[in-house]
């Protein structure tokens, strides 16, 4: 296994720079002269990318090594599965929170908040107590979620309330952000091996690493986004005003008004439109095996003694390589069209699940195998994610998007919750071990569960067969001619 990580990452880094070139080539830049040469635009682009990217850095150096810390730390697998169980209850908890408090502490407040919680939860891993792990669980869920809300919507405020720039003008600032994610995310895996394997350093050490990256990042947002705020005014923070239809008098919400309201309407429109109700069943059942499957990697991988920093920076890669397959197909050459490549995603990763249950049977294990699956499975999550963005866009309205998208996620986090308790339990119950019965059951339930999703996504597309807006641009055409 060592010699297949390694050969494998010198691989899928090559495949990663042939594809960016051809996709440089078949894919022209977006049209966007404007807001490359508005020099205030960039700069405060740059203003936010600077904390971001700090944030999500500190973020992927606890991805390679969590599990083996707690492996390191002489916890049981049943009890690992517990910990990381509280660490999405925690997601589900605090979830609905993560858009309220930027509403009630303000949005750069929130992001300080994130880097003292997440500084925490990093700090926890330096002990051996259960009960400590479990408040760093509790803590990794709040940082988390406020990971995915907060930032962005620091700097979407900014973007259109406070300096009035284009609403186009945002996804060029998210595409750096998903181009410099998997970068950021390759070279976490190399960073956190250096330190575990090559120094010697241990499992822990990554996550001390992780500290002073978020002190950066929030004095960033100290400083940089202190002084952006002062130059512009912070007038994102106060309440909304709603003009009284009937009386034309003005109505101030409180930011739980607002927030209770954005969930009312997100839950309306969630069942009051199939396509969102079928779309959000797809992403429940996708995502949640991904978070089944970040717990299961390592025991499948680790007793076979590959780097795991150098598999992370695998599967990462792989990720990558998916995401830039997804621009090349749904360029002007190929014309795929999301929904395909959605398709094609699910059923990439219902085959690697398939895979998973054969490679990981009891007393027989095919740990390169079970590898190749797990590269396949992030190839498909390259895929699988910009094409549902895409669908989100088209199918949920702007207005009701943070709502509807907060709905999505509950499912999401239960479903995982309930596939670790039930893996905790047949672990439990038969004093499992690493590719033992219950993983291999867990991996058939995610194959099946694939297959749900792959008949939601028929469903949906059925469903809307004529309907253009679920279509990209340039094949419009096509799709009335047909």
């Amino acid at each position: 296994m060592l010699v297949t990580a390694y050969f494998a990452i010198i691989v899928l880094l090559a495949l990663c720079v042939g594809l960016e070139f051809t996709a440089r080539r078949l894919t022209p830049p977006q049209s966007t002269p404007t807001a490359v040469a508005n020099p205030a635009f960039r700069r405060f682009q740059s203003i936010f990318l600077r904390a971001y990217l700090l944030a999500l850095w500190a973020d992927w150096l606890q991805g390679p090594y969590l599990y083996k810390l707690y492996r390191h730390y002489s916890f049981l697998e049943s009890q690992i599965a517990i910990l990381y169980v509280c660490g999405l209850a925690a997601c589900v908890l605090f979830a609905p929170f993560s858009g309220w408090l930027p509403q009630v502490l303000g949005r750069r407040q929130t992001c300080l908040l994130f880097c003292v919680t997440y500084s925490a939860c990093c700090l926890t891993k330096l002990s051996r107590d259960y009960f400590v792990l479990i408040v760093g669980r509790i803590l990794g869920g709040l940082s988390t979620s406020l990971l995915a809300t907060t930032f962005e919507a620091w700097y979407v405020h900014r973007h259109l309330d406070v300096h009035d720039f284009p609403k186009e003008w945002i996804p060029s600032t998210f595409n750096k952000v998903a181009t410099w994610n998997h970068g950021l995310a390759v070279g976490a895996g190399l960073v956190a091996n250096l330190l575990a394997e090559w120094l010697h350093l241990g499992p822990v050490a990554p996550f001390l690493l992780a500290v002073p990256c978020l002190g950066c990042c929030g004095w960033v947002v100290l400083t940089d986004w202190g002084k952006e705020e002062a130059e512009r005014g912070p007038e994102g923070d106060k309440p909304t005003l709603i003009l009284g239809a009937a009386t034309g008098g003005v109505i101030r919400l409180s930011a739980k008004e607002r927030f209770s309201r954005s969930c009312q309407e997100g839950l309306r429109c969630l069942l009051s439109d199939k396509r969102v109700l079928l779309l959000g069943g797809v992403q429940a059942l996708f995502e949640s095996v991904l978070y089944i499957f970040v717990f299961l990697w390592t025991p499948v991988l680790d007793p076979h003694g590959p780097p795991l920093g150098i598999v992370f920076s695998c599967l990462m890669a792989a990720s990558m390589v998916g995401s830039l397959l997804y621009r090349l197909a749904t360029s002007t050459r190929y014309h795929l069209q999301p929904g395909q490549v959605l398709c094609l995603a699910i059923l990439m990763a219902f085959f690697s699940f398939f895979m998973l249950t054969f490679s990981t049977v009891p007393g027989q294990p095919r740990p390169h195998d079970s590898f190749l699956a797990f590269l396949l499975l992030e190839l498909a999550c390259g895929l699988y994610f910009p094409a549902v963005s895409f669908l989100q866009g088209r199918v949920i309205p702007e207005e009701k998007r943070a709502g509807v998208l907060a709905w999505f996620r509950l499912p999401l986090h239960l479903l995982a919750c309930l596939g670790l308790l039930a893996l905790h339990g047949e672990i439990s119950g038969t004093g499992g071990g690493e590719g033992g019965g219950g993983t291999r059951h867990m991996f058939g339930g995610c194959a099946i569960m694939m297959l749900a999703a792959l008949m939601a996504v028929i469903s949906l597309f059925t469903l809307s067969r004529n309907d253009i807006d679920l279509r990209l641009e340039g094949c419009r055409g096509e799709g009335e001619m047909e």
